[in-house]
Formats: structure tokens, sequence, C-alpha cells
């Protein structure tokens, strides 16, 4: 697998969502920007972290990277390798043995951050899912196959309201390209 390091550059959040968060990623080159999506607890739990909370040091993450690194020889690193109905896909990876766990990305990105653990995402992905980085920009892309299905919905729903016709043409077919995705799998399954 071709793969491409990442780093955080900010946690932000999302405009008209009190419930979601938005981790901000660069390469390590930062000439690419990509944006996942997180839900409120785990923005929080980077907050404390950014601001340096003294309880941060004894939380789980913290507590986990130190066993590892001062108990074991693990090589381990995070990677971010698909996107299934808006939800990135992420294993920590044992390089010894190549063993994969998975793991929720903004958890990936959590622990890479606290453990100083490399973070990579599978280029390909990066090249689909990334937009050029600027640190000056006044918003920032979303790729409409990132977002899960009830912000799609919504989304639609805000984009027909305001008549913006094209834009939920755009979500439609998303929606629709997800429904036929998930009947082949339910096809595929049933002959199984």
């Amino acid at each position: 697998m071709n793969k491409i390091r990442l780093v955080l550059k900010g946690v932000s959040e999302i405009v008209g969502d009190d419930n979601l968060g938005l981790l901000i990623l660069t390469d390590i080159a930062q000439t690419r920007q990509l944006s996942i999506i997180c839900d409120k607890q785990m923005e929080y739990q980077f907050g404390l972290r950014m601001s340096k909370a003294p309880v941060a040091n004894i939380m789980l993450p913290e507590v986990m990277a130190q066993v590892i690194s001062r108990q074991t020889t693990l090589n381990i690193e995070m990677q971010i390798y698909d996107i299934v109905d808006g939800q990135y896909q992420a294993s920590l990876v044992n390089n010894d043995t190549l063993q994969t766990v998975p793991i929720r990305a903004s958890d990936a990105i959590l622990f890479s951050f606290v453990s100083h653990c490399p973070l990579y995402i599978e280029e390909r992905l990066m090249m689909r899912q990334s937009v050029p980085y600027s640190t000056n920009s006044p918003g920032m892309v979303i790729p409409v196959n990132s977002i899960s299905n009830s912000m799609l919905q919504s989304a639609l729903k805000k984009a027909i309201q305001e008549e913006n016709y094209e834009l939920a043409s755009h979500l439609h077919e998303e929606m629709q390209r997800r429904k036929k995705r998930g009947a082949v799998f339910n096809e595929e399954s049933q002959k199984s």
C-alpha cells in the first residue's frame, strides 16, 4: 500500500451542527488537507489535549501510550485505508507481525496525536478525498462521500428548502450510490 503520512493541524466546529466537529489533517509537506468529521465528545477530547489540561495525562490514550512505549517493543502505526457510507475506515497496524485491529478513525487520530505513533492514509484515498491546503482559507471543503447518511439526508432537505437544486441533485446521487452499493452487498451476502 502506498501511503501518505498525516499530521493533525487542528480541530474545528461544524457551523450549524452542535453535535459534530471536524478534524483537520495535512500531509507532512502541508500541500493537501483532509477533513474528517468527529462527534462532539471527540472534539472535546482533542480540546483537552490541545489546551494541555493536566487531567489528560492520566486518561486512557495517554496511559496506553506510556505502557506501549515503556513496556513493549511494539512497532505500531495507524492507517486510514477506505471510506464506506461516510465513515473513514482505519486500523492499528503492528508493523512487525502485520496484524491489524480495526479502530474508529477519530480514535486512531487521537491515539496518534497523544502517542506520536505515525498516522498514514492510503495514497489514492488521500488524493480523492483531500483538497489543496491553504493556511488562510475561510472555510473547509468536506467531500460528500465523507458525511454520514443522516447528515446527507439533512443536507438534502436543507438544499431543497433553500432551492439549491444543483446541490440537492448531487446529494441525491450520493444517496442513490449508497443504496445501490448496499443492495449489491446484501445480494452478495445472501449468495454466500
